[in-house]
């Protein structure tokens, strides 16, 4: 079992984490004081790289090219899925990382580090243990200490599996169409439930031996849409007052899904109580007199948490693609250099739109962790800090940030991926070469979670307006004071004007929204709000890998050109330059489309678009 070339570059990831982010002083709260400090950073990040290598990697193979059968009615895995499985849990990356309240649990920083080395390791085979860690996170944030007791232990060793249950044959995104029923039994807090769900990812498998179903369904009398929802845990084995497991629950698979990509993950369709005997504990209380029920709040904790693992997997096909692809430029030789045409044949690098292709990928690749580390950062604060205010402001920060992770960086993973097939050529279109399994393991991320026109809806509809907007200016005010520090720093004067003029193009942006909603004009901000989430992440990329720029050029300096990490740190003030020079200036863009305002692809009537 040979596997998959693992390529993934520790020394970016440990940058941020060492040298960028404040770990000091997240270590120092009370929650990791006595078990970690910065100095273990290194241990933790290259034991997961060794995983990843020796063990995770192998499978990938199985994964694509096996993948998952349903074979009467079960879900079959690769056998050496088994394997890995096991070292997963034994080596504490499974959903063990899921319990906040275990001592010694790592900060989620950390967490979403590792995630993305196992994600390039085999991104499918993540999927076995990343929704168990959601379910226990709803389980031990809302459950009582029953359901606590009776689930929580054998999920977050691995024996157990969770999932997470929204989607219906007639409610996709539209989550408040669900139709699935719960109806109250002579057992407190215990519902028989019926219905199906389908594209439930790791919904049935042959790894665990149950399965904790975290499943939306509405009680009777109450309201519709997402309001009347409630949420349950519907075990697929009923689990006895000793723990061990008892009688089936009336939980079928009917099948699982052809995809494109994601082969090895099963995407599993549910029958719930097609013989009247399924049943399912409902979490937290039912629905009060007016029919408002728990279920969406609290499956929501779930959604933002795979919400951000799924950005972690845009960031982790981007920094897969560019590393395959300048590995490959790196030894094809072909054609002559443009400024020396009847001279030799040269590496491909060597070739200027090559090189551009190159830093596009590069330099999204650091410029999306640094978002989706930073945002961790602010998670982790939000959750440890033991000031109240910063607790506040972290949380804020955060719940600005997550639609970003979530749809900038799933969105640019597949026009990065392209750029990646296309330094390949031709080879970067077949199976020999692992860029075109990235690309088809991806392009589901922006569509998983809460399709990312959902998150531009979150972003512009609830998060820019929370706590009347002082959010949304706090953001504003952490971007302002950064150029307004920094605006003359020396050899960044130039890429600190664009970040200026980048700030007040999105400014006029939202001031053009604003103008529009007073005027009536509702629809632009359907019509536009994939744009602007776009254009806030542009924005607030730059901000944080031009920090990190200067930071760089600091080391740099201090440490000399013939310093082993010289190189490392000119391609990161490379990264900062590039990134903020040739994507930043799109912001400009955006903003005179906006005004322009043109309503043709929502005034054209149906039969016209051909």
């Amino acid at each position: 079992m040979a596997g998959k070339t693992f390529l993934y570059d520790l020394r970016d990831l440990k940058f941020v984490l060492k040298e960028w982010l404040d770990m000091d002083k997240l270590l120092s709260f009370s929650a990791y004081s006595d078990y970690y400090s910065k100095e273990d950073i290194d241990p933790l990040f290259d034991t997961t790289y060794k995983i990843c290598r020796d063990e995770i990697a192998k499978v990938n193979d199985d994964s694509d090219k096996i993948g998952v059968k349903f074979v009467d009615g079960k879900v079959i895995t690769p056998d050496s899925f088994k394997k890995a499985f096991k070292t997963i849990n034994d080596s504490g990356l499974g959903a063990s990382n899921a319990d906040r309240e275990a001592e010694g649990h790592l900060p989620i920083t950390i967490v979403q580090g590792n995630y993305e080395m196992l994600l390039h390791a085999c991104s499918p085979f993540t999927a076995f243990w990343g929704l168990s860690s959601g379910a226990c996170s709803v389980i031990q944030q809302y459950g009582s200490d029953f359901l606590k007791e009776k689930f929580l232990p054998k999920m977050f060793s691995g024996e157990w599996a969770g999932t997470m249950n929204l989607t219906e044959p007639g409610a996709g995104s539209d989550v408040g169409a669900n139709v699935t029923k719960a109806y109250a039994t002579d057992e407190q807090g215990v519902y028989k439930i019926k219905g199906s769900k389908i594209f439930i990812t790791a919904g049935d498998h042959d790894i665990c031996e149950n399965f904790i179903h975290l499943v939306l369904a509405r009680t009777e009398g109450a309201r519709p849409g997402t309001a009347g929802l409630s949420l349950f845990i519907v075990p697929k084995y009923w689990v006895n007052d000793d723990g061990s497991l008892g009688e089936f629950n009336d939980v079928i698979t009917t099948g699982i899904e052809e995809k494109m990509g994601q082969h090895g993950s099963p995407t599993c369709a549910l029958s719930y109580g097609e013989n009247d005997n399924c049943r399912g504990y409902i979490i937290g209380n039912p629905p009060d007199e007016s029919g408002k029920g728990q279920g969406i709040a609290q499956m929501f904790t779930m959604m933002n948490e795979e919400r951000l693992n799924t950005g972690v997997q845009g960031l982790a096909a981007i920094s897969e693609g560019f590393l395959l692809a300048r590995e490959y430029a790196k030894i094809r030789v072909q054609g002559n250099k443009f400024t020396d045409p009847k001279g030799p044949k040269v590496r491909i690098i060597e070739h200027e739109d090559i090189r551009r292709m190159l830093m596009i990928q590069k330099s999204y690749a650091e410029a999306i962790r640094a978002l989706i580390l930073k945002s961790c950062y602010y998670l982790d604060l939000s959750h440890d800090s033991e000031d109240p205010e910063e607790r506040e402001f972290a949380d804020g920060m955060f719940q600005i940030s997550n639609p970003m992770c979530k749809a900038y960086a799933t969105d640019m993973a597949w026009t990065n991926i392209a750029d990646a097939i296309q330094v390949h050529g031709g080879y970067g279109y077949v199976k020999e070469y692992q860029v075109e399994q990235v690309a088809r393991d991806v392009k589901i991320s922006s569509i998983w979670e809460g399709t990312n026109f959902i998150q531009s809806l979150d972003l512009l509809g609830r998060k820019f307006s929370m706590n009347k907007g002082r959010v949304f200016k706090n953001w504003m005010k952490d971007i302002s004071t950064f150029i307004e520090n920094h605006k003359d720093a020396a050899g960044f004067e130039l890429e600190f004007k664009i970040l200026m003029d980048a700030y007040e193009n999105f400014k006029a942006i939202i001031e053009q929204l604003q103008k529009y909603m007073q005027e009536g004009k509702t629809q632009m901000m359907p019509l536009f709000s994939t744009r602007i989430l776009h254009a806030s992440s542009m924005l607030y990329c730059a901000r944080l890998i031009m920090d990190q720029g200067m930071l760089a050029d600091k080391k740099l300096k201090e440490l000399g050109e013939n310093h082993f990490d010289a190189k490392f740190y000119k391609g990161k003030i490379a990264s900062a330059r590039f990134y903020t020079k040739n994507v930043l200036p799109e912001i400009a863009v955006i903003r005179k489309v906006f005004e322009i305002g043109d309503t043709t692809a929502i005034d054209i009537d149906e039969e016209s678009l051909g």
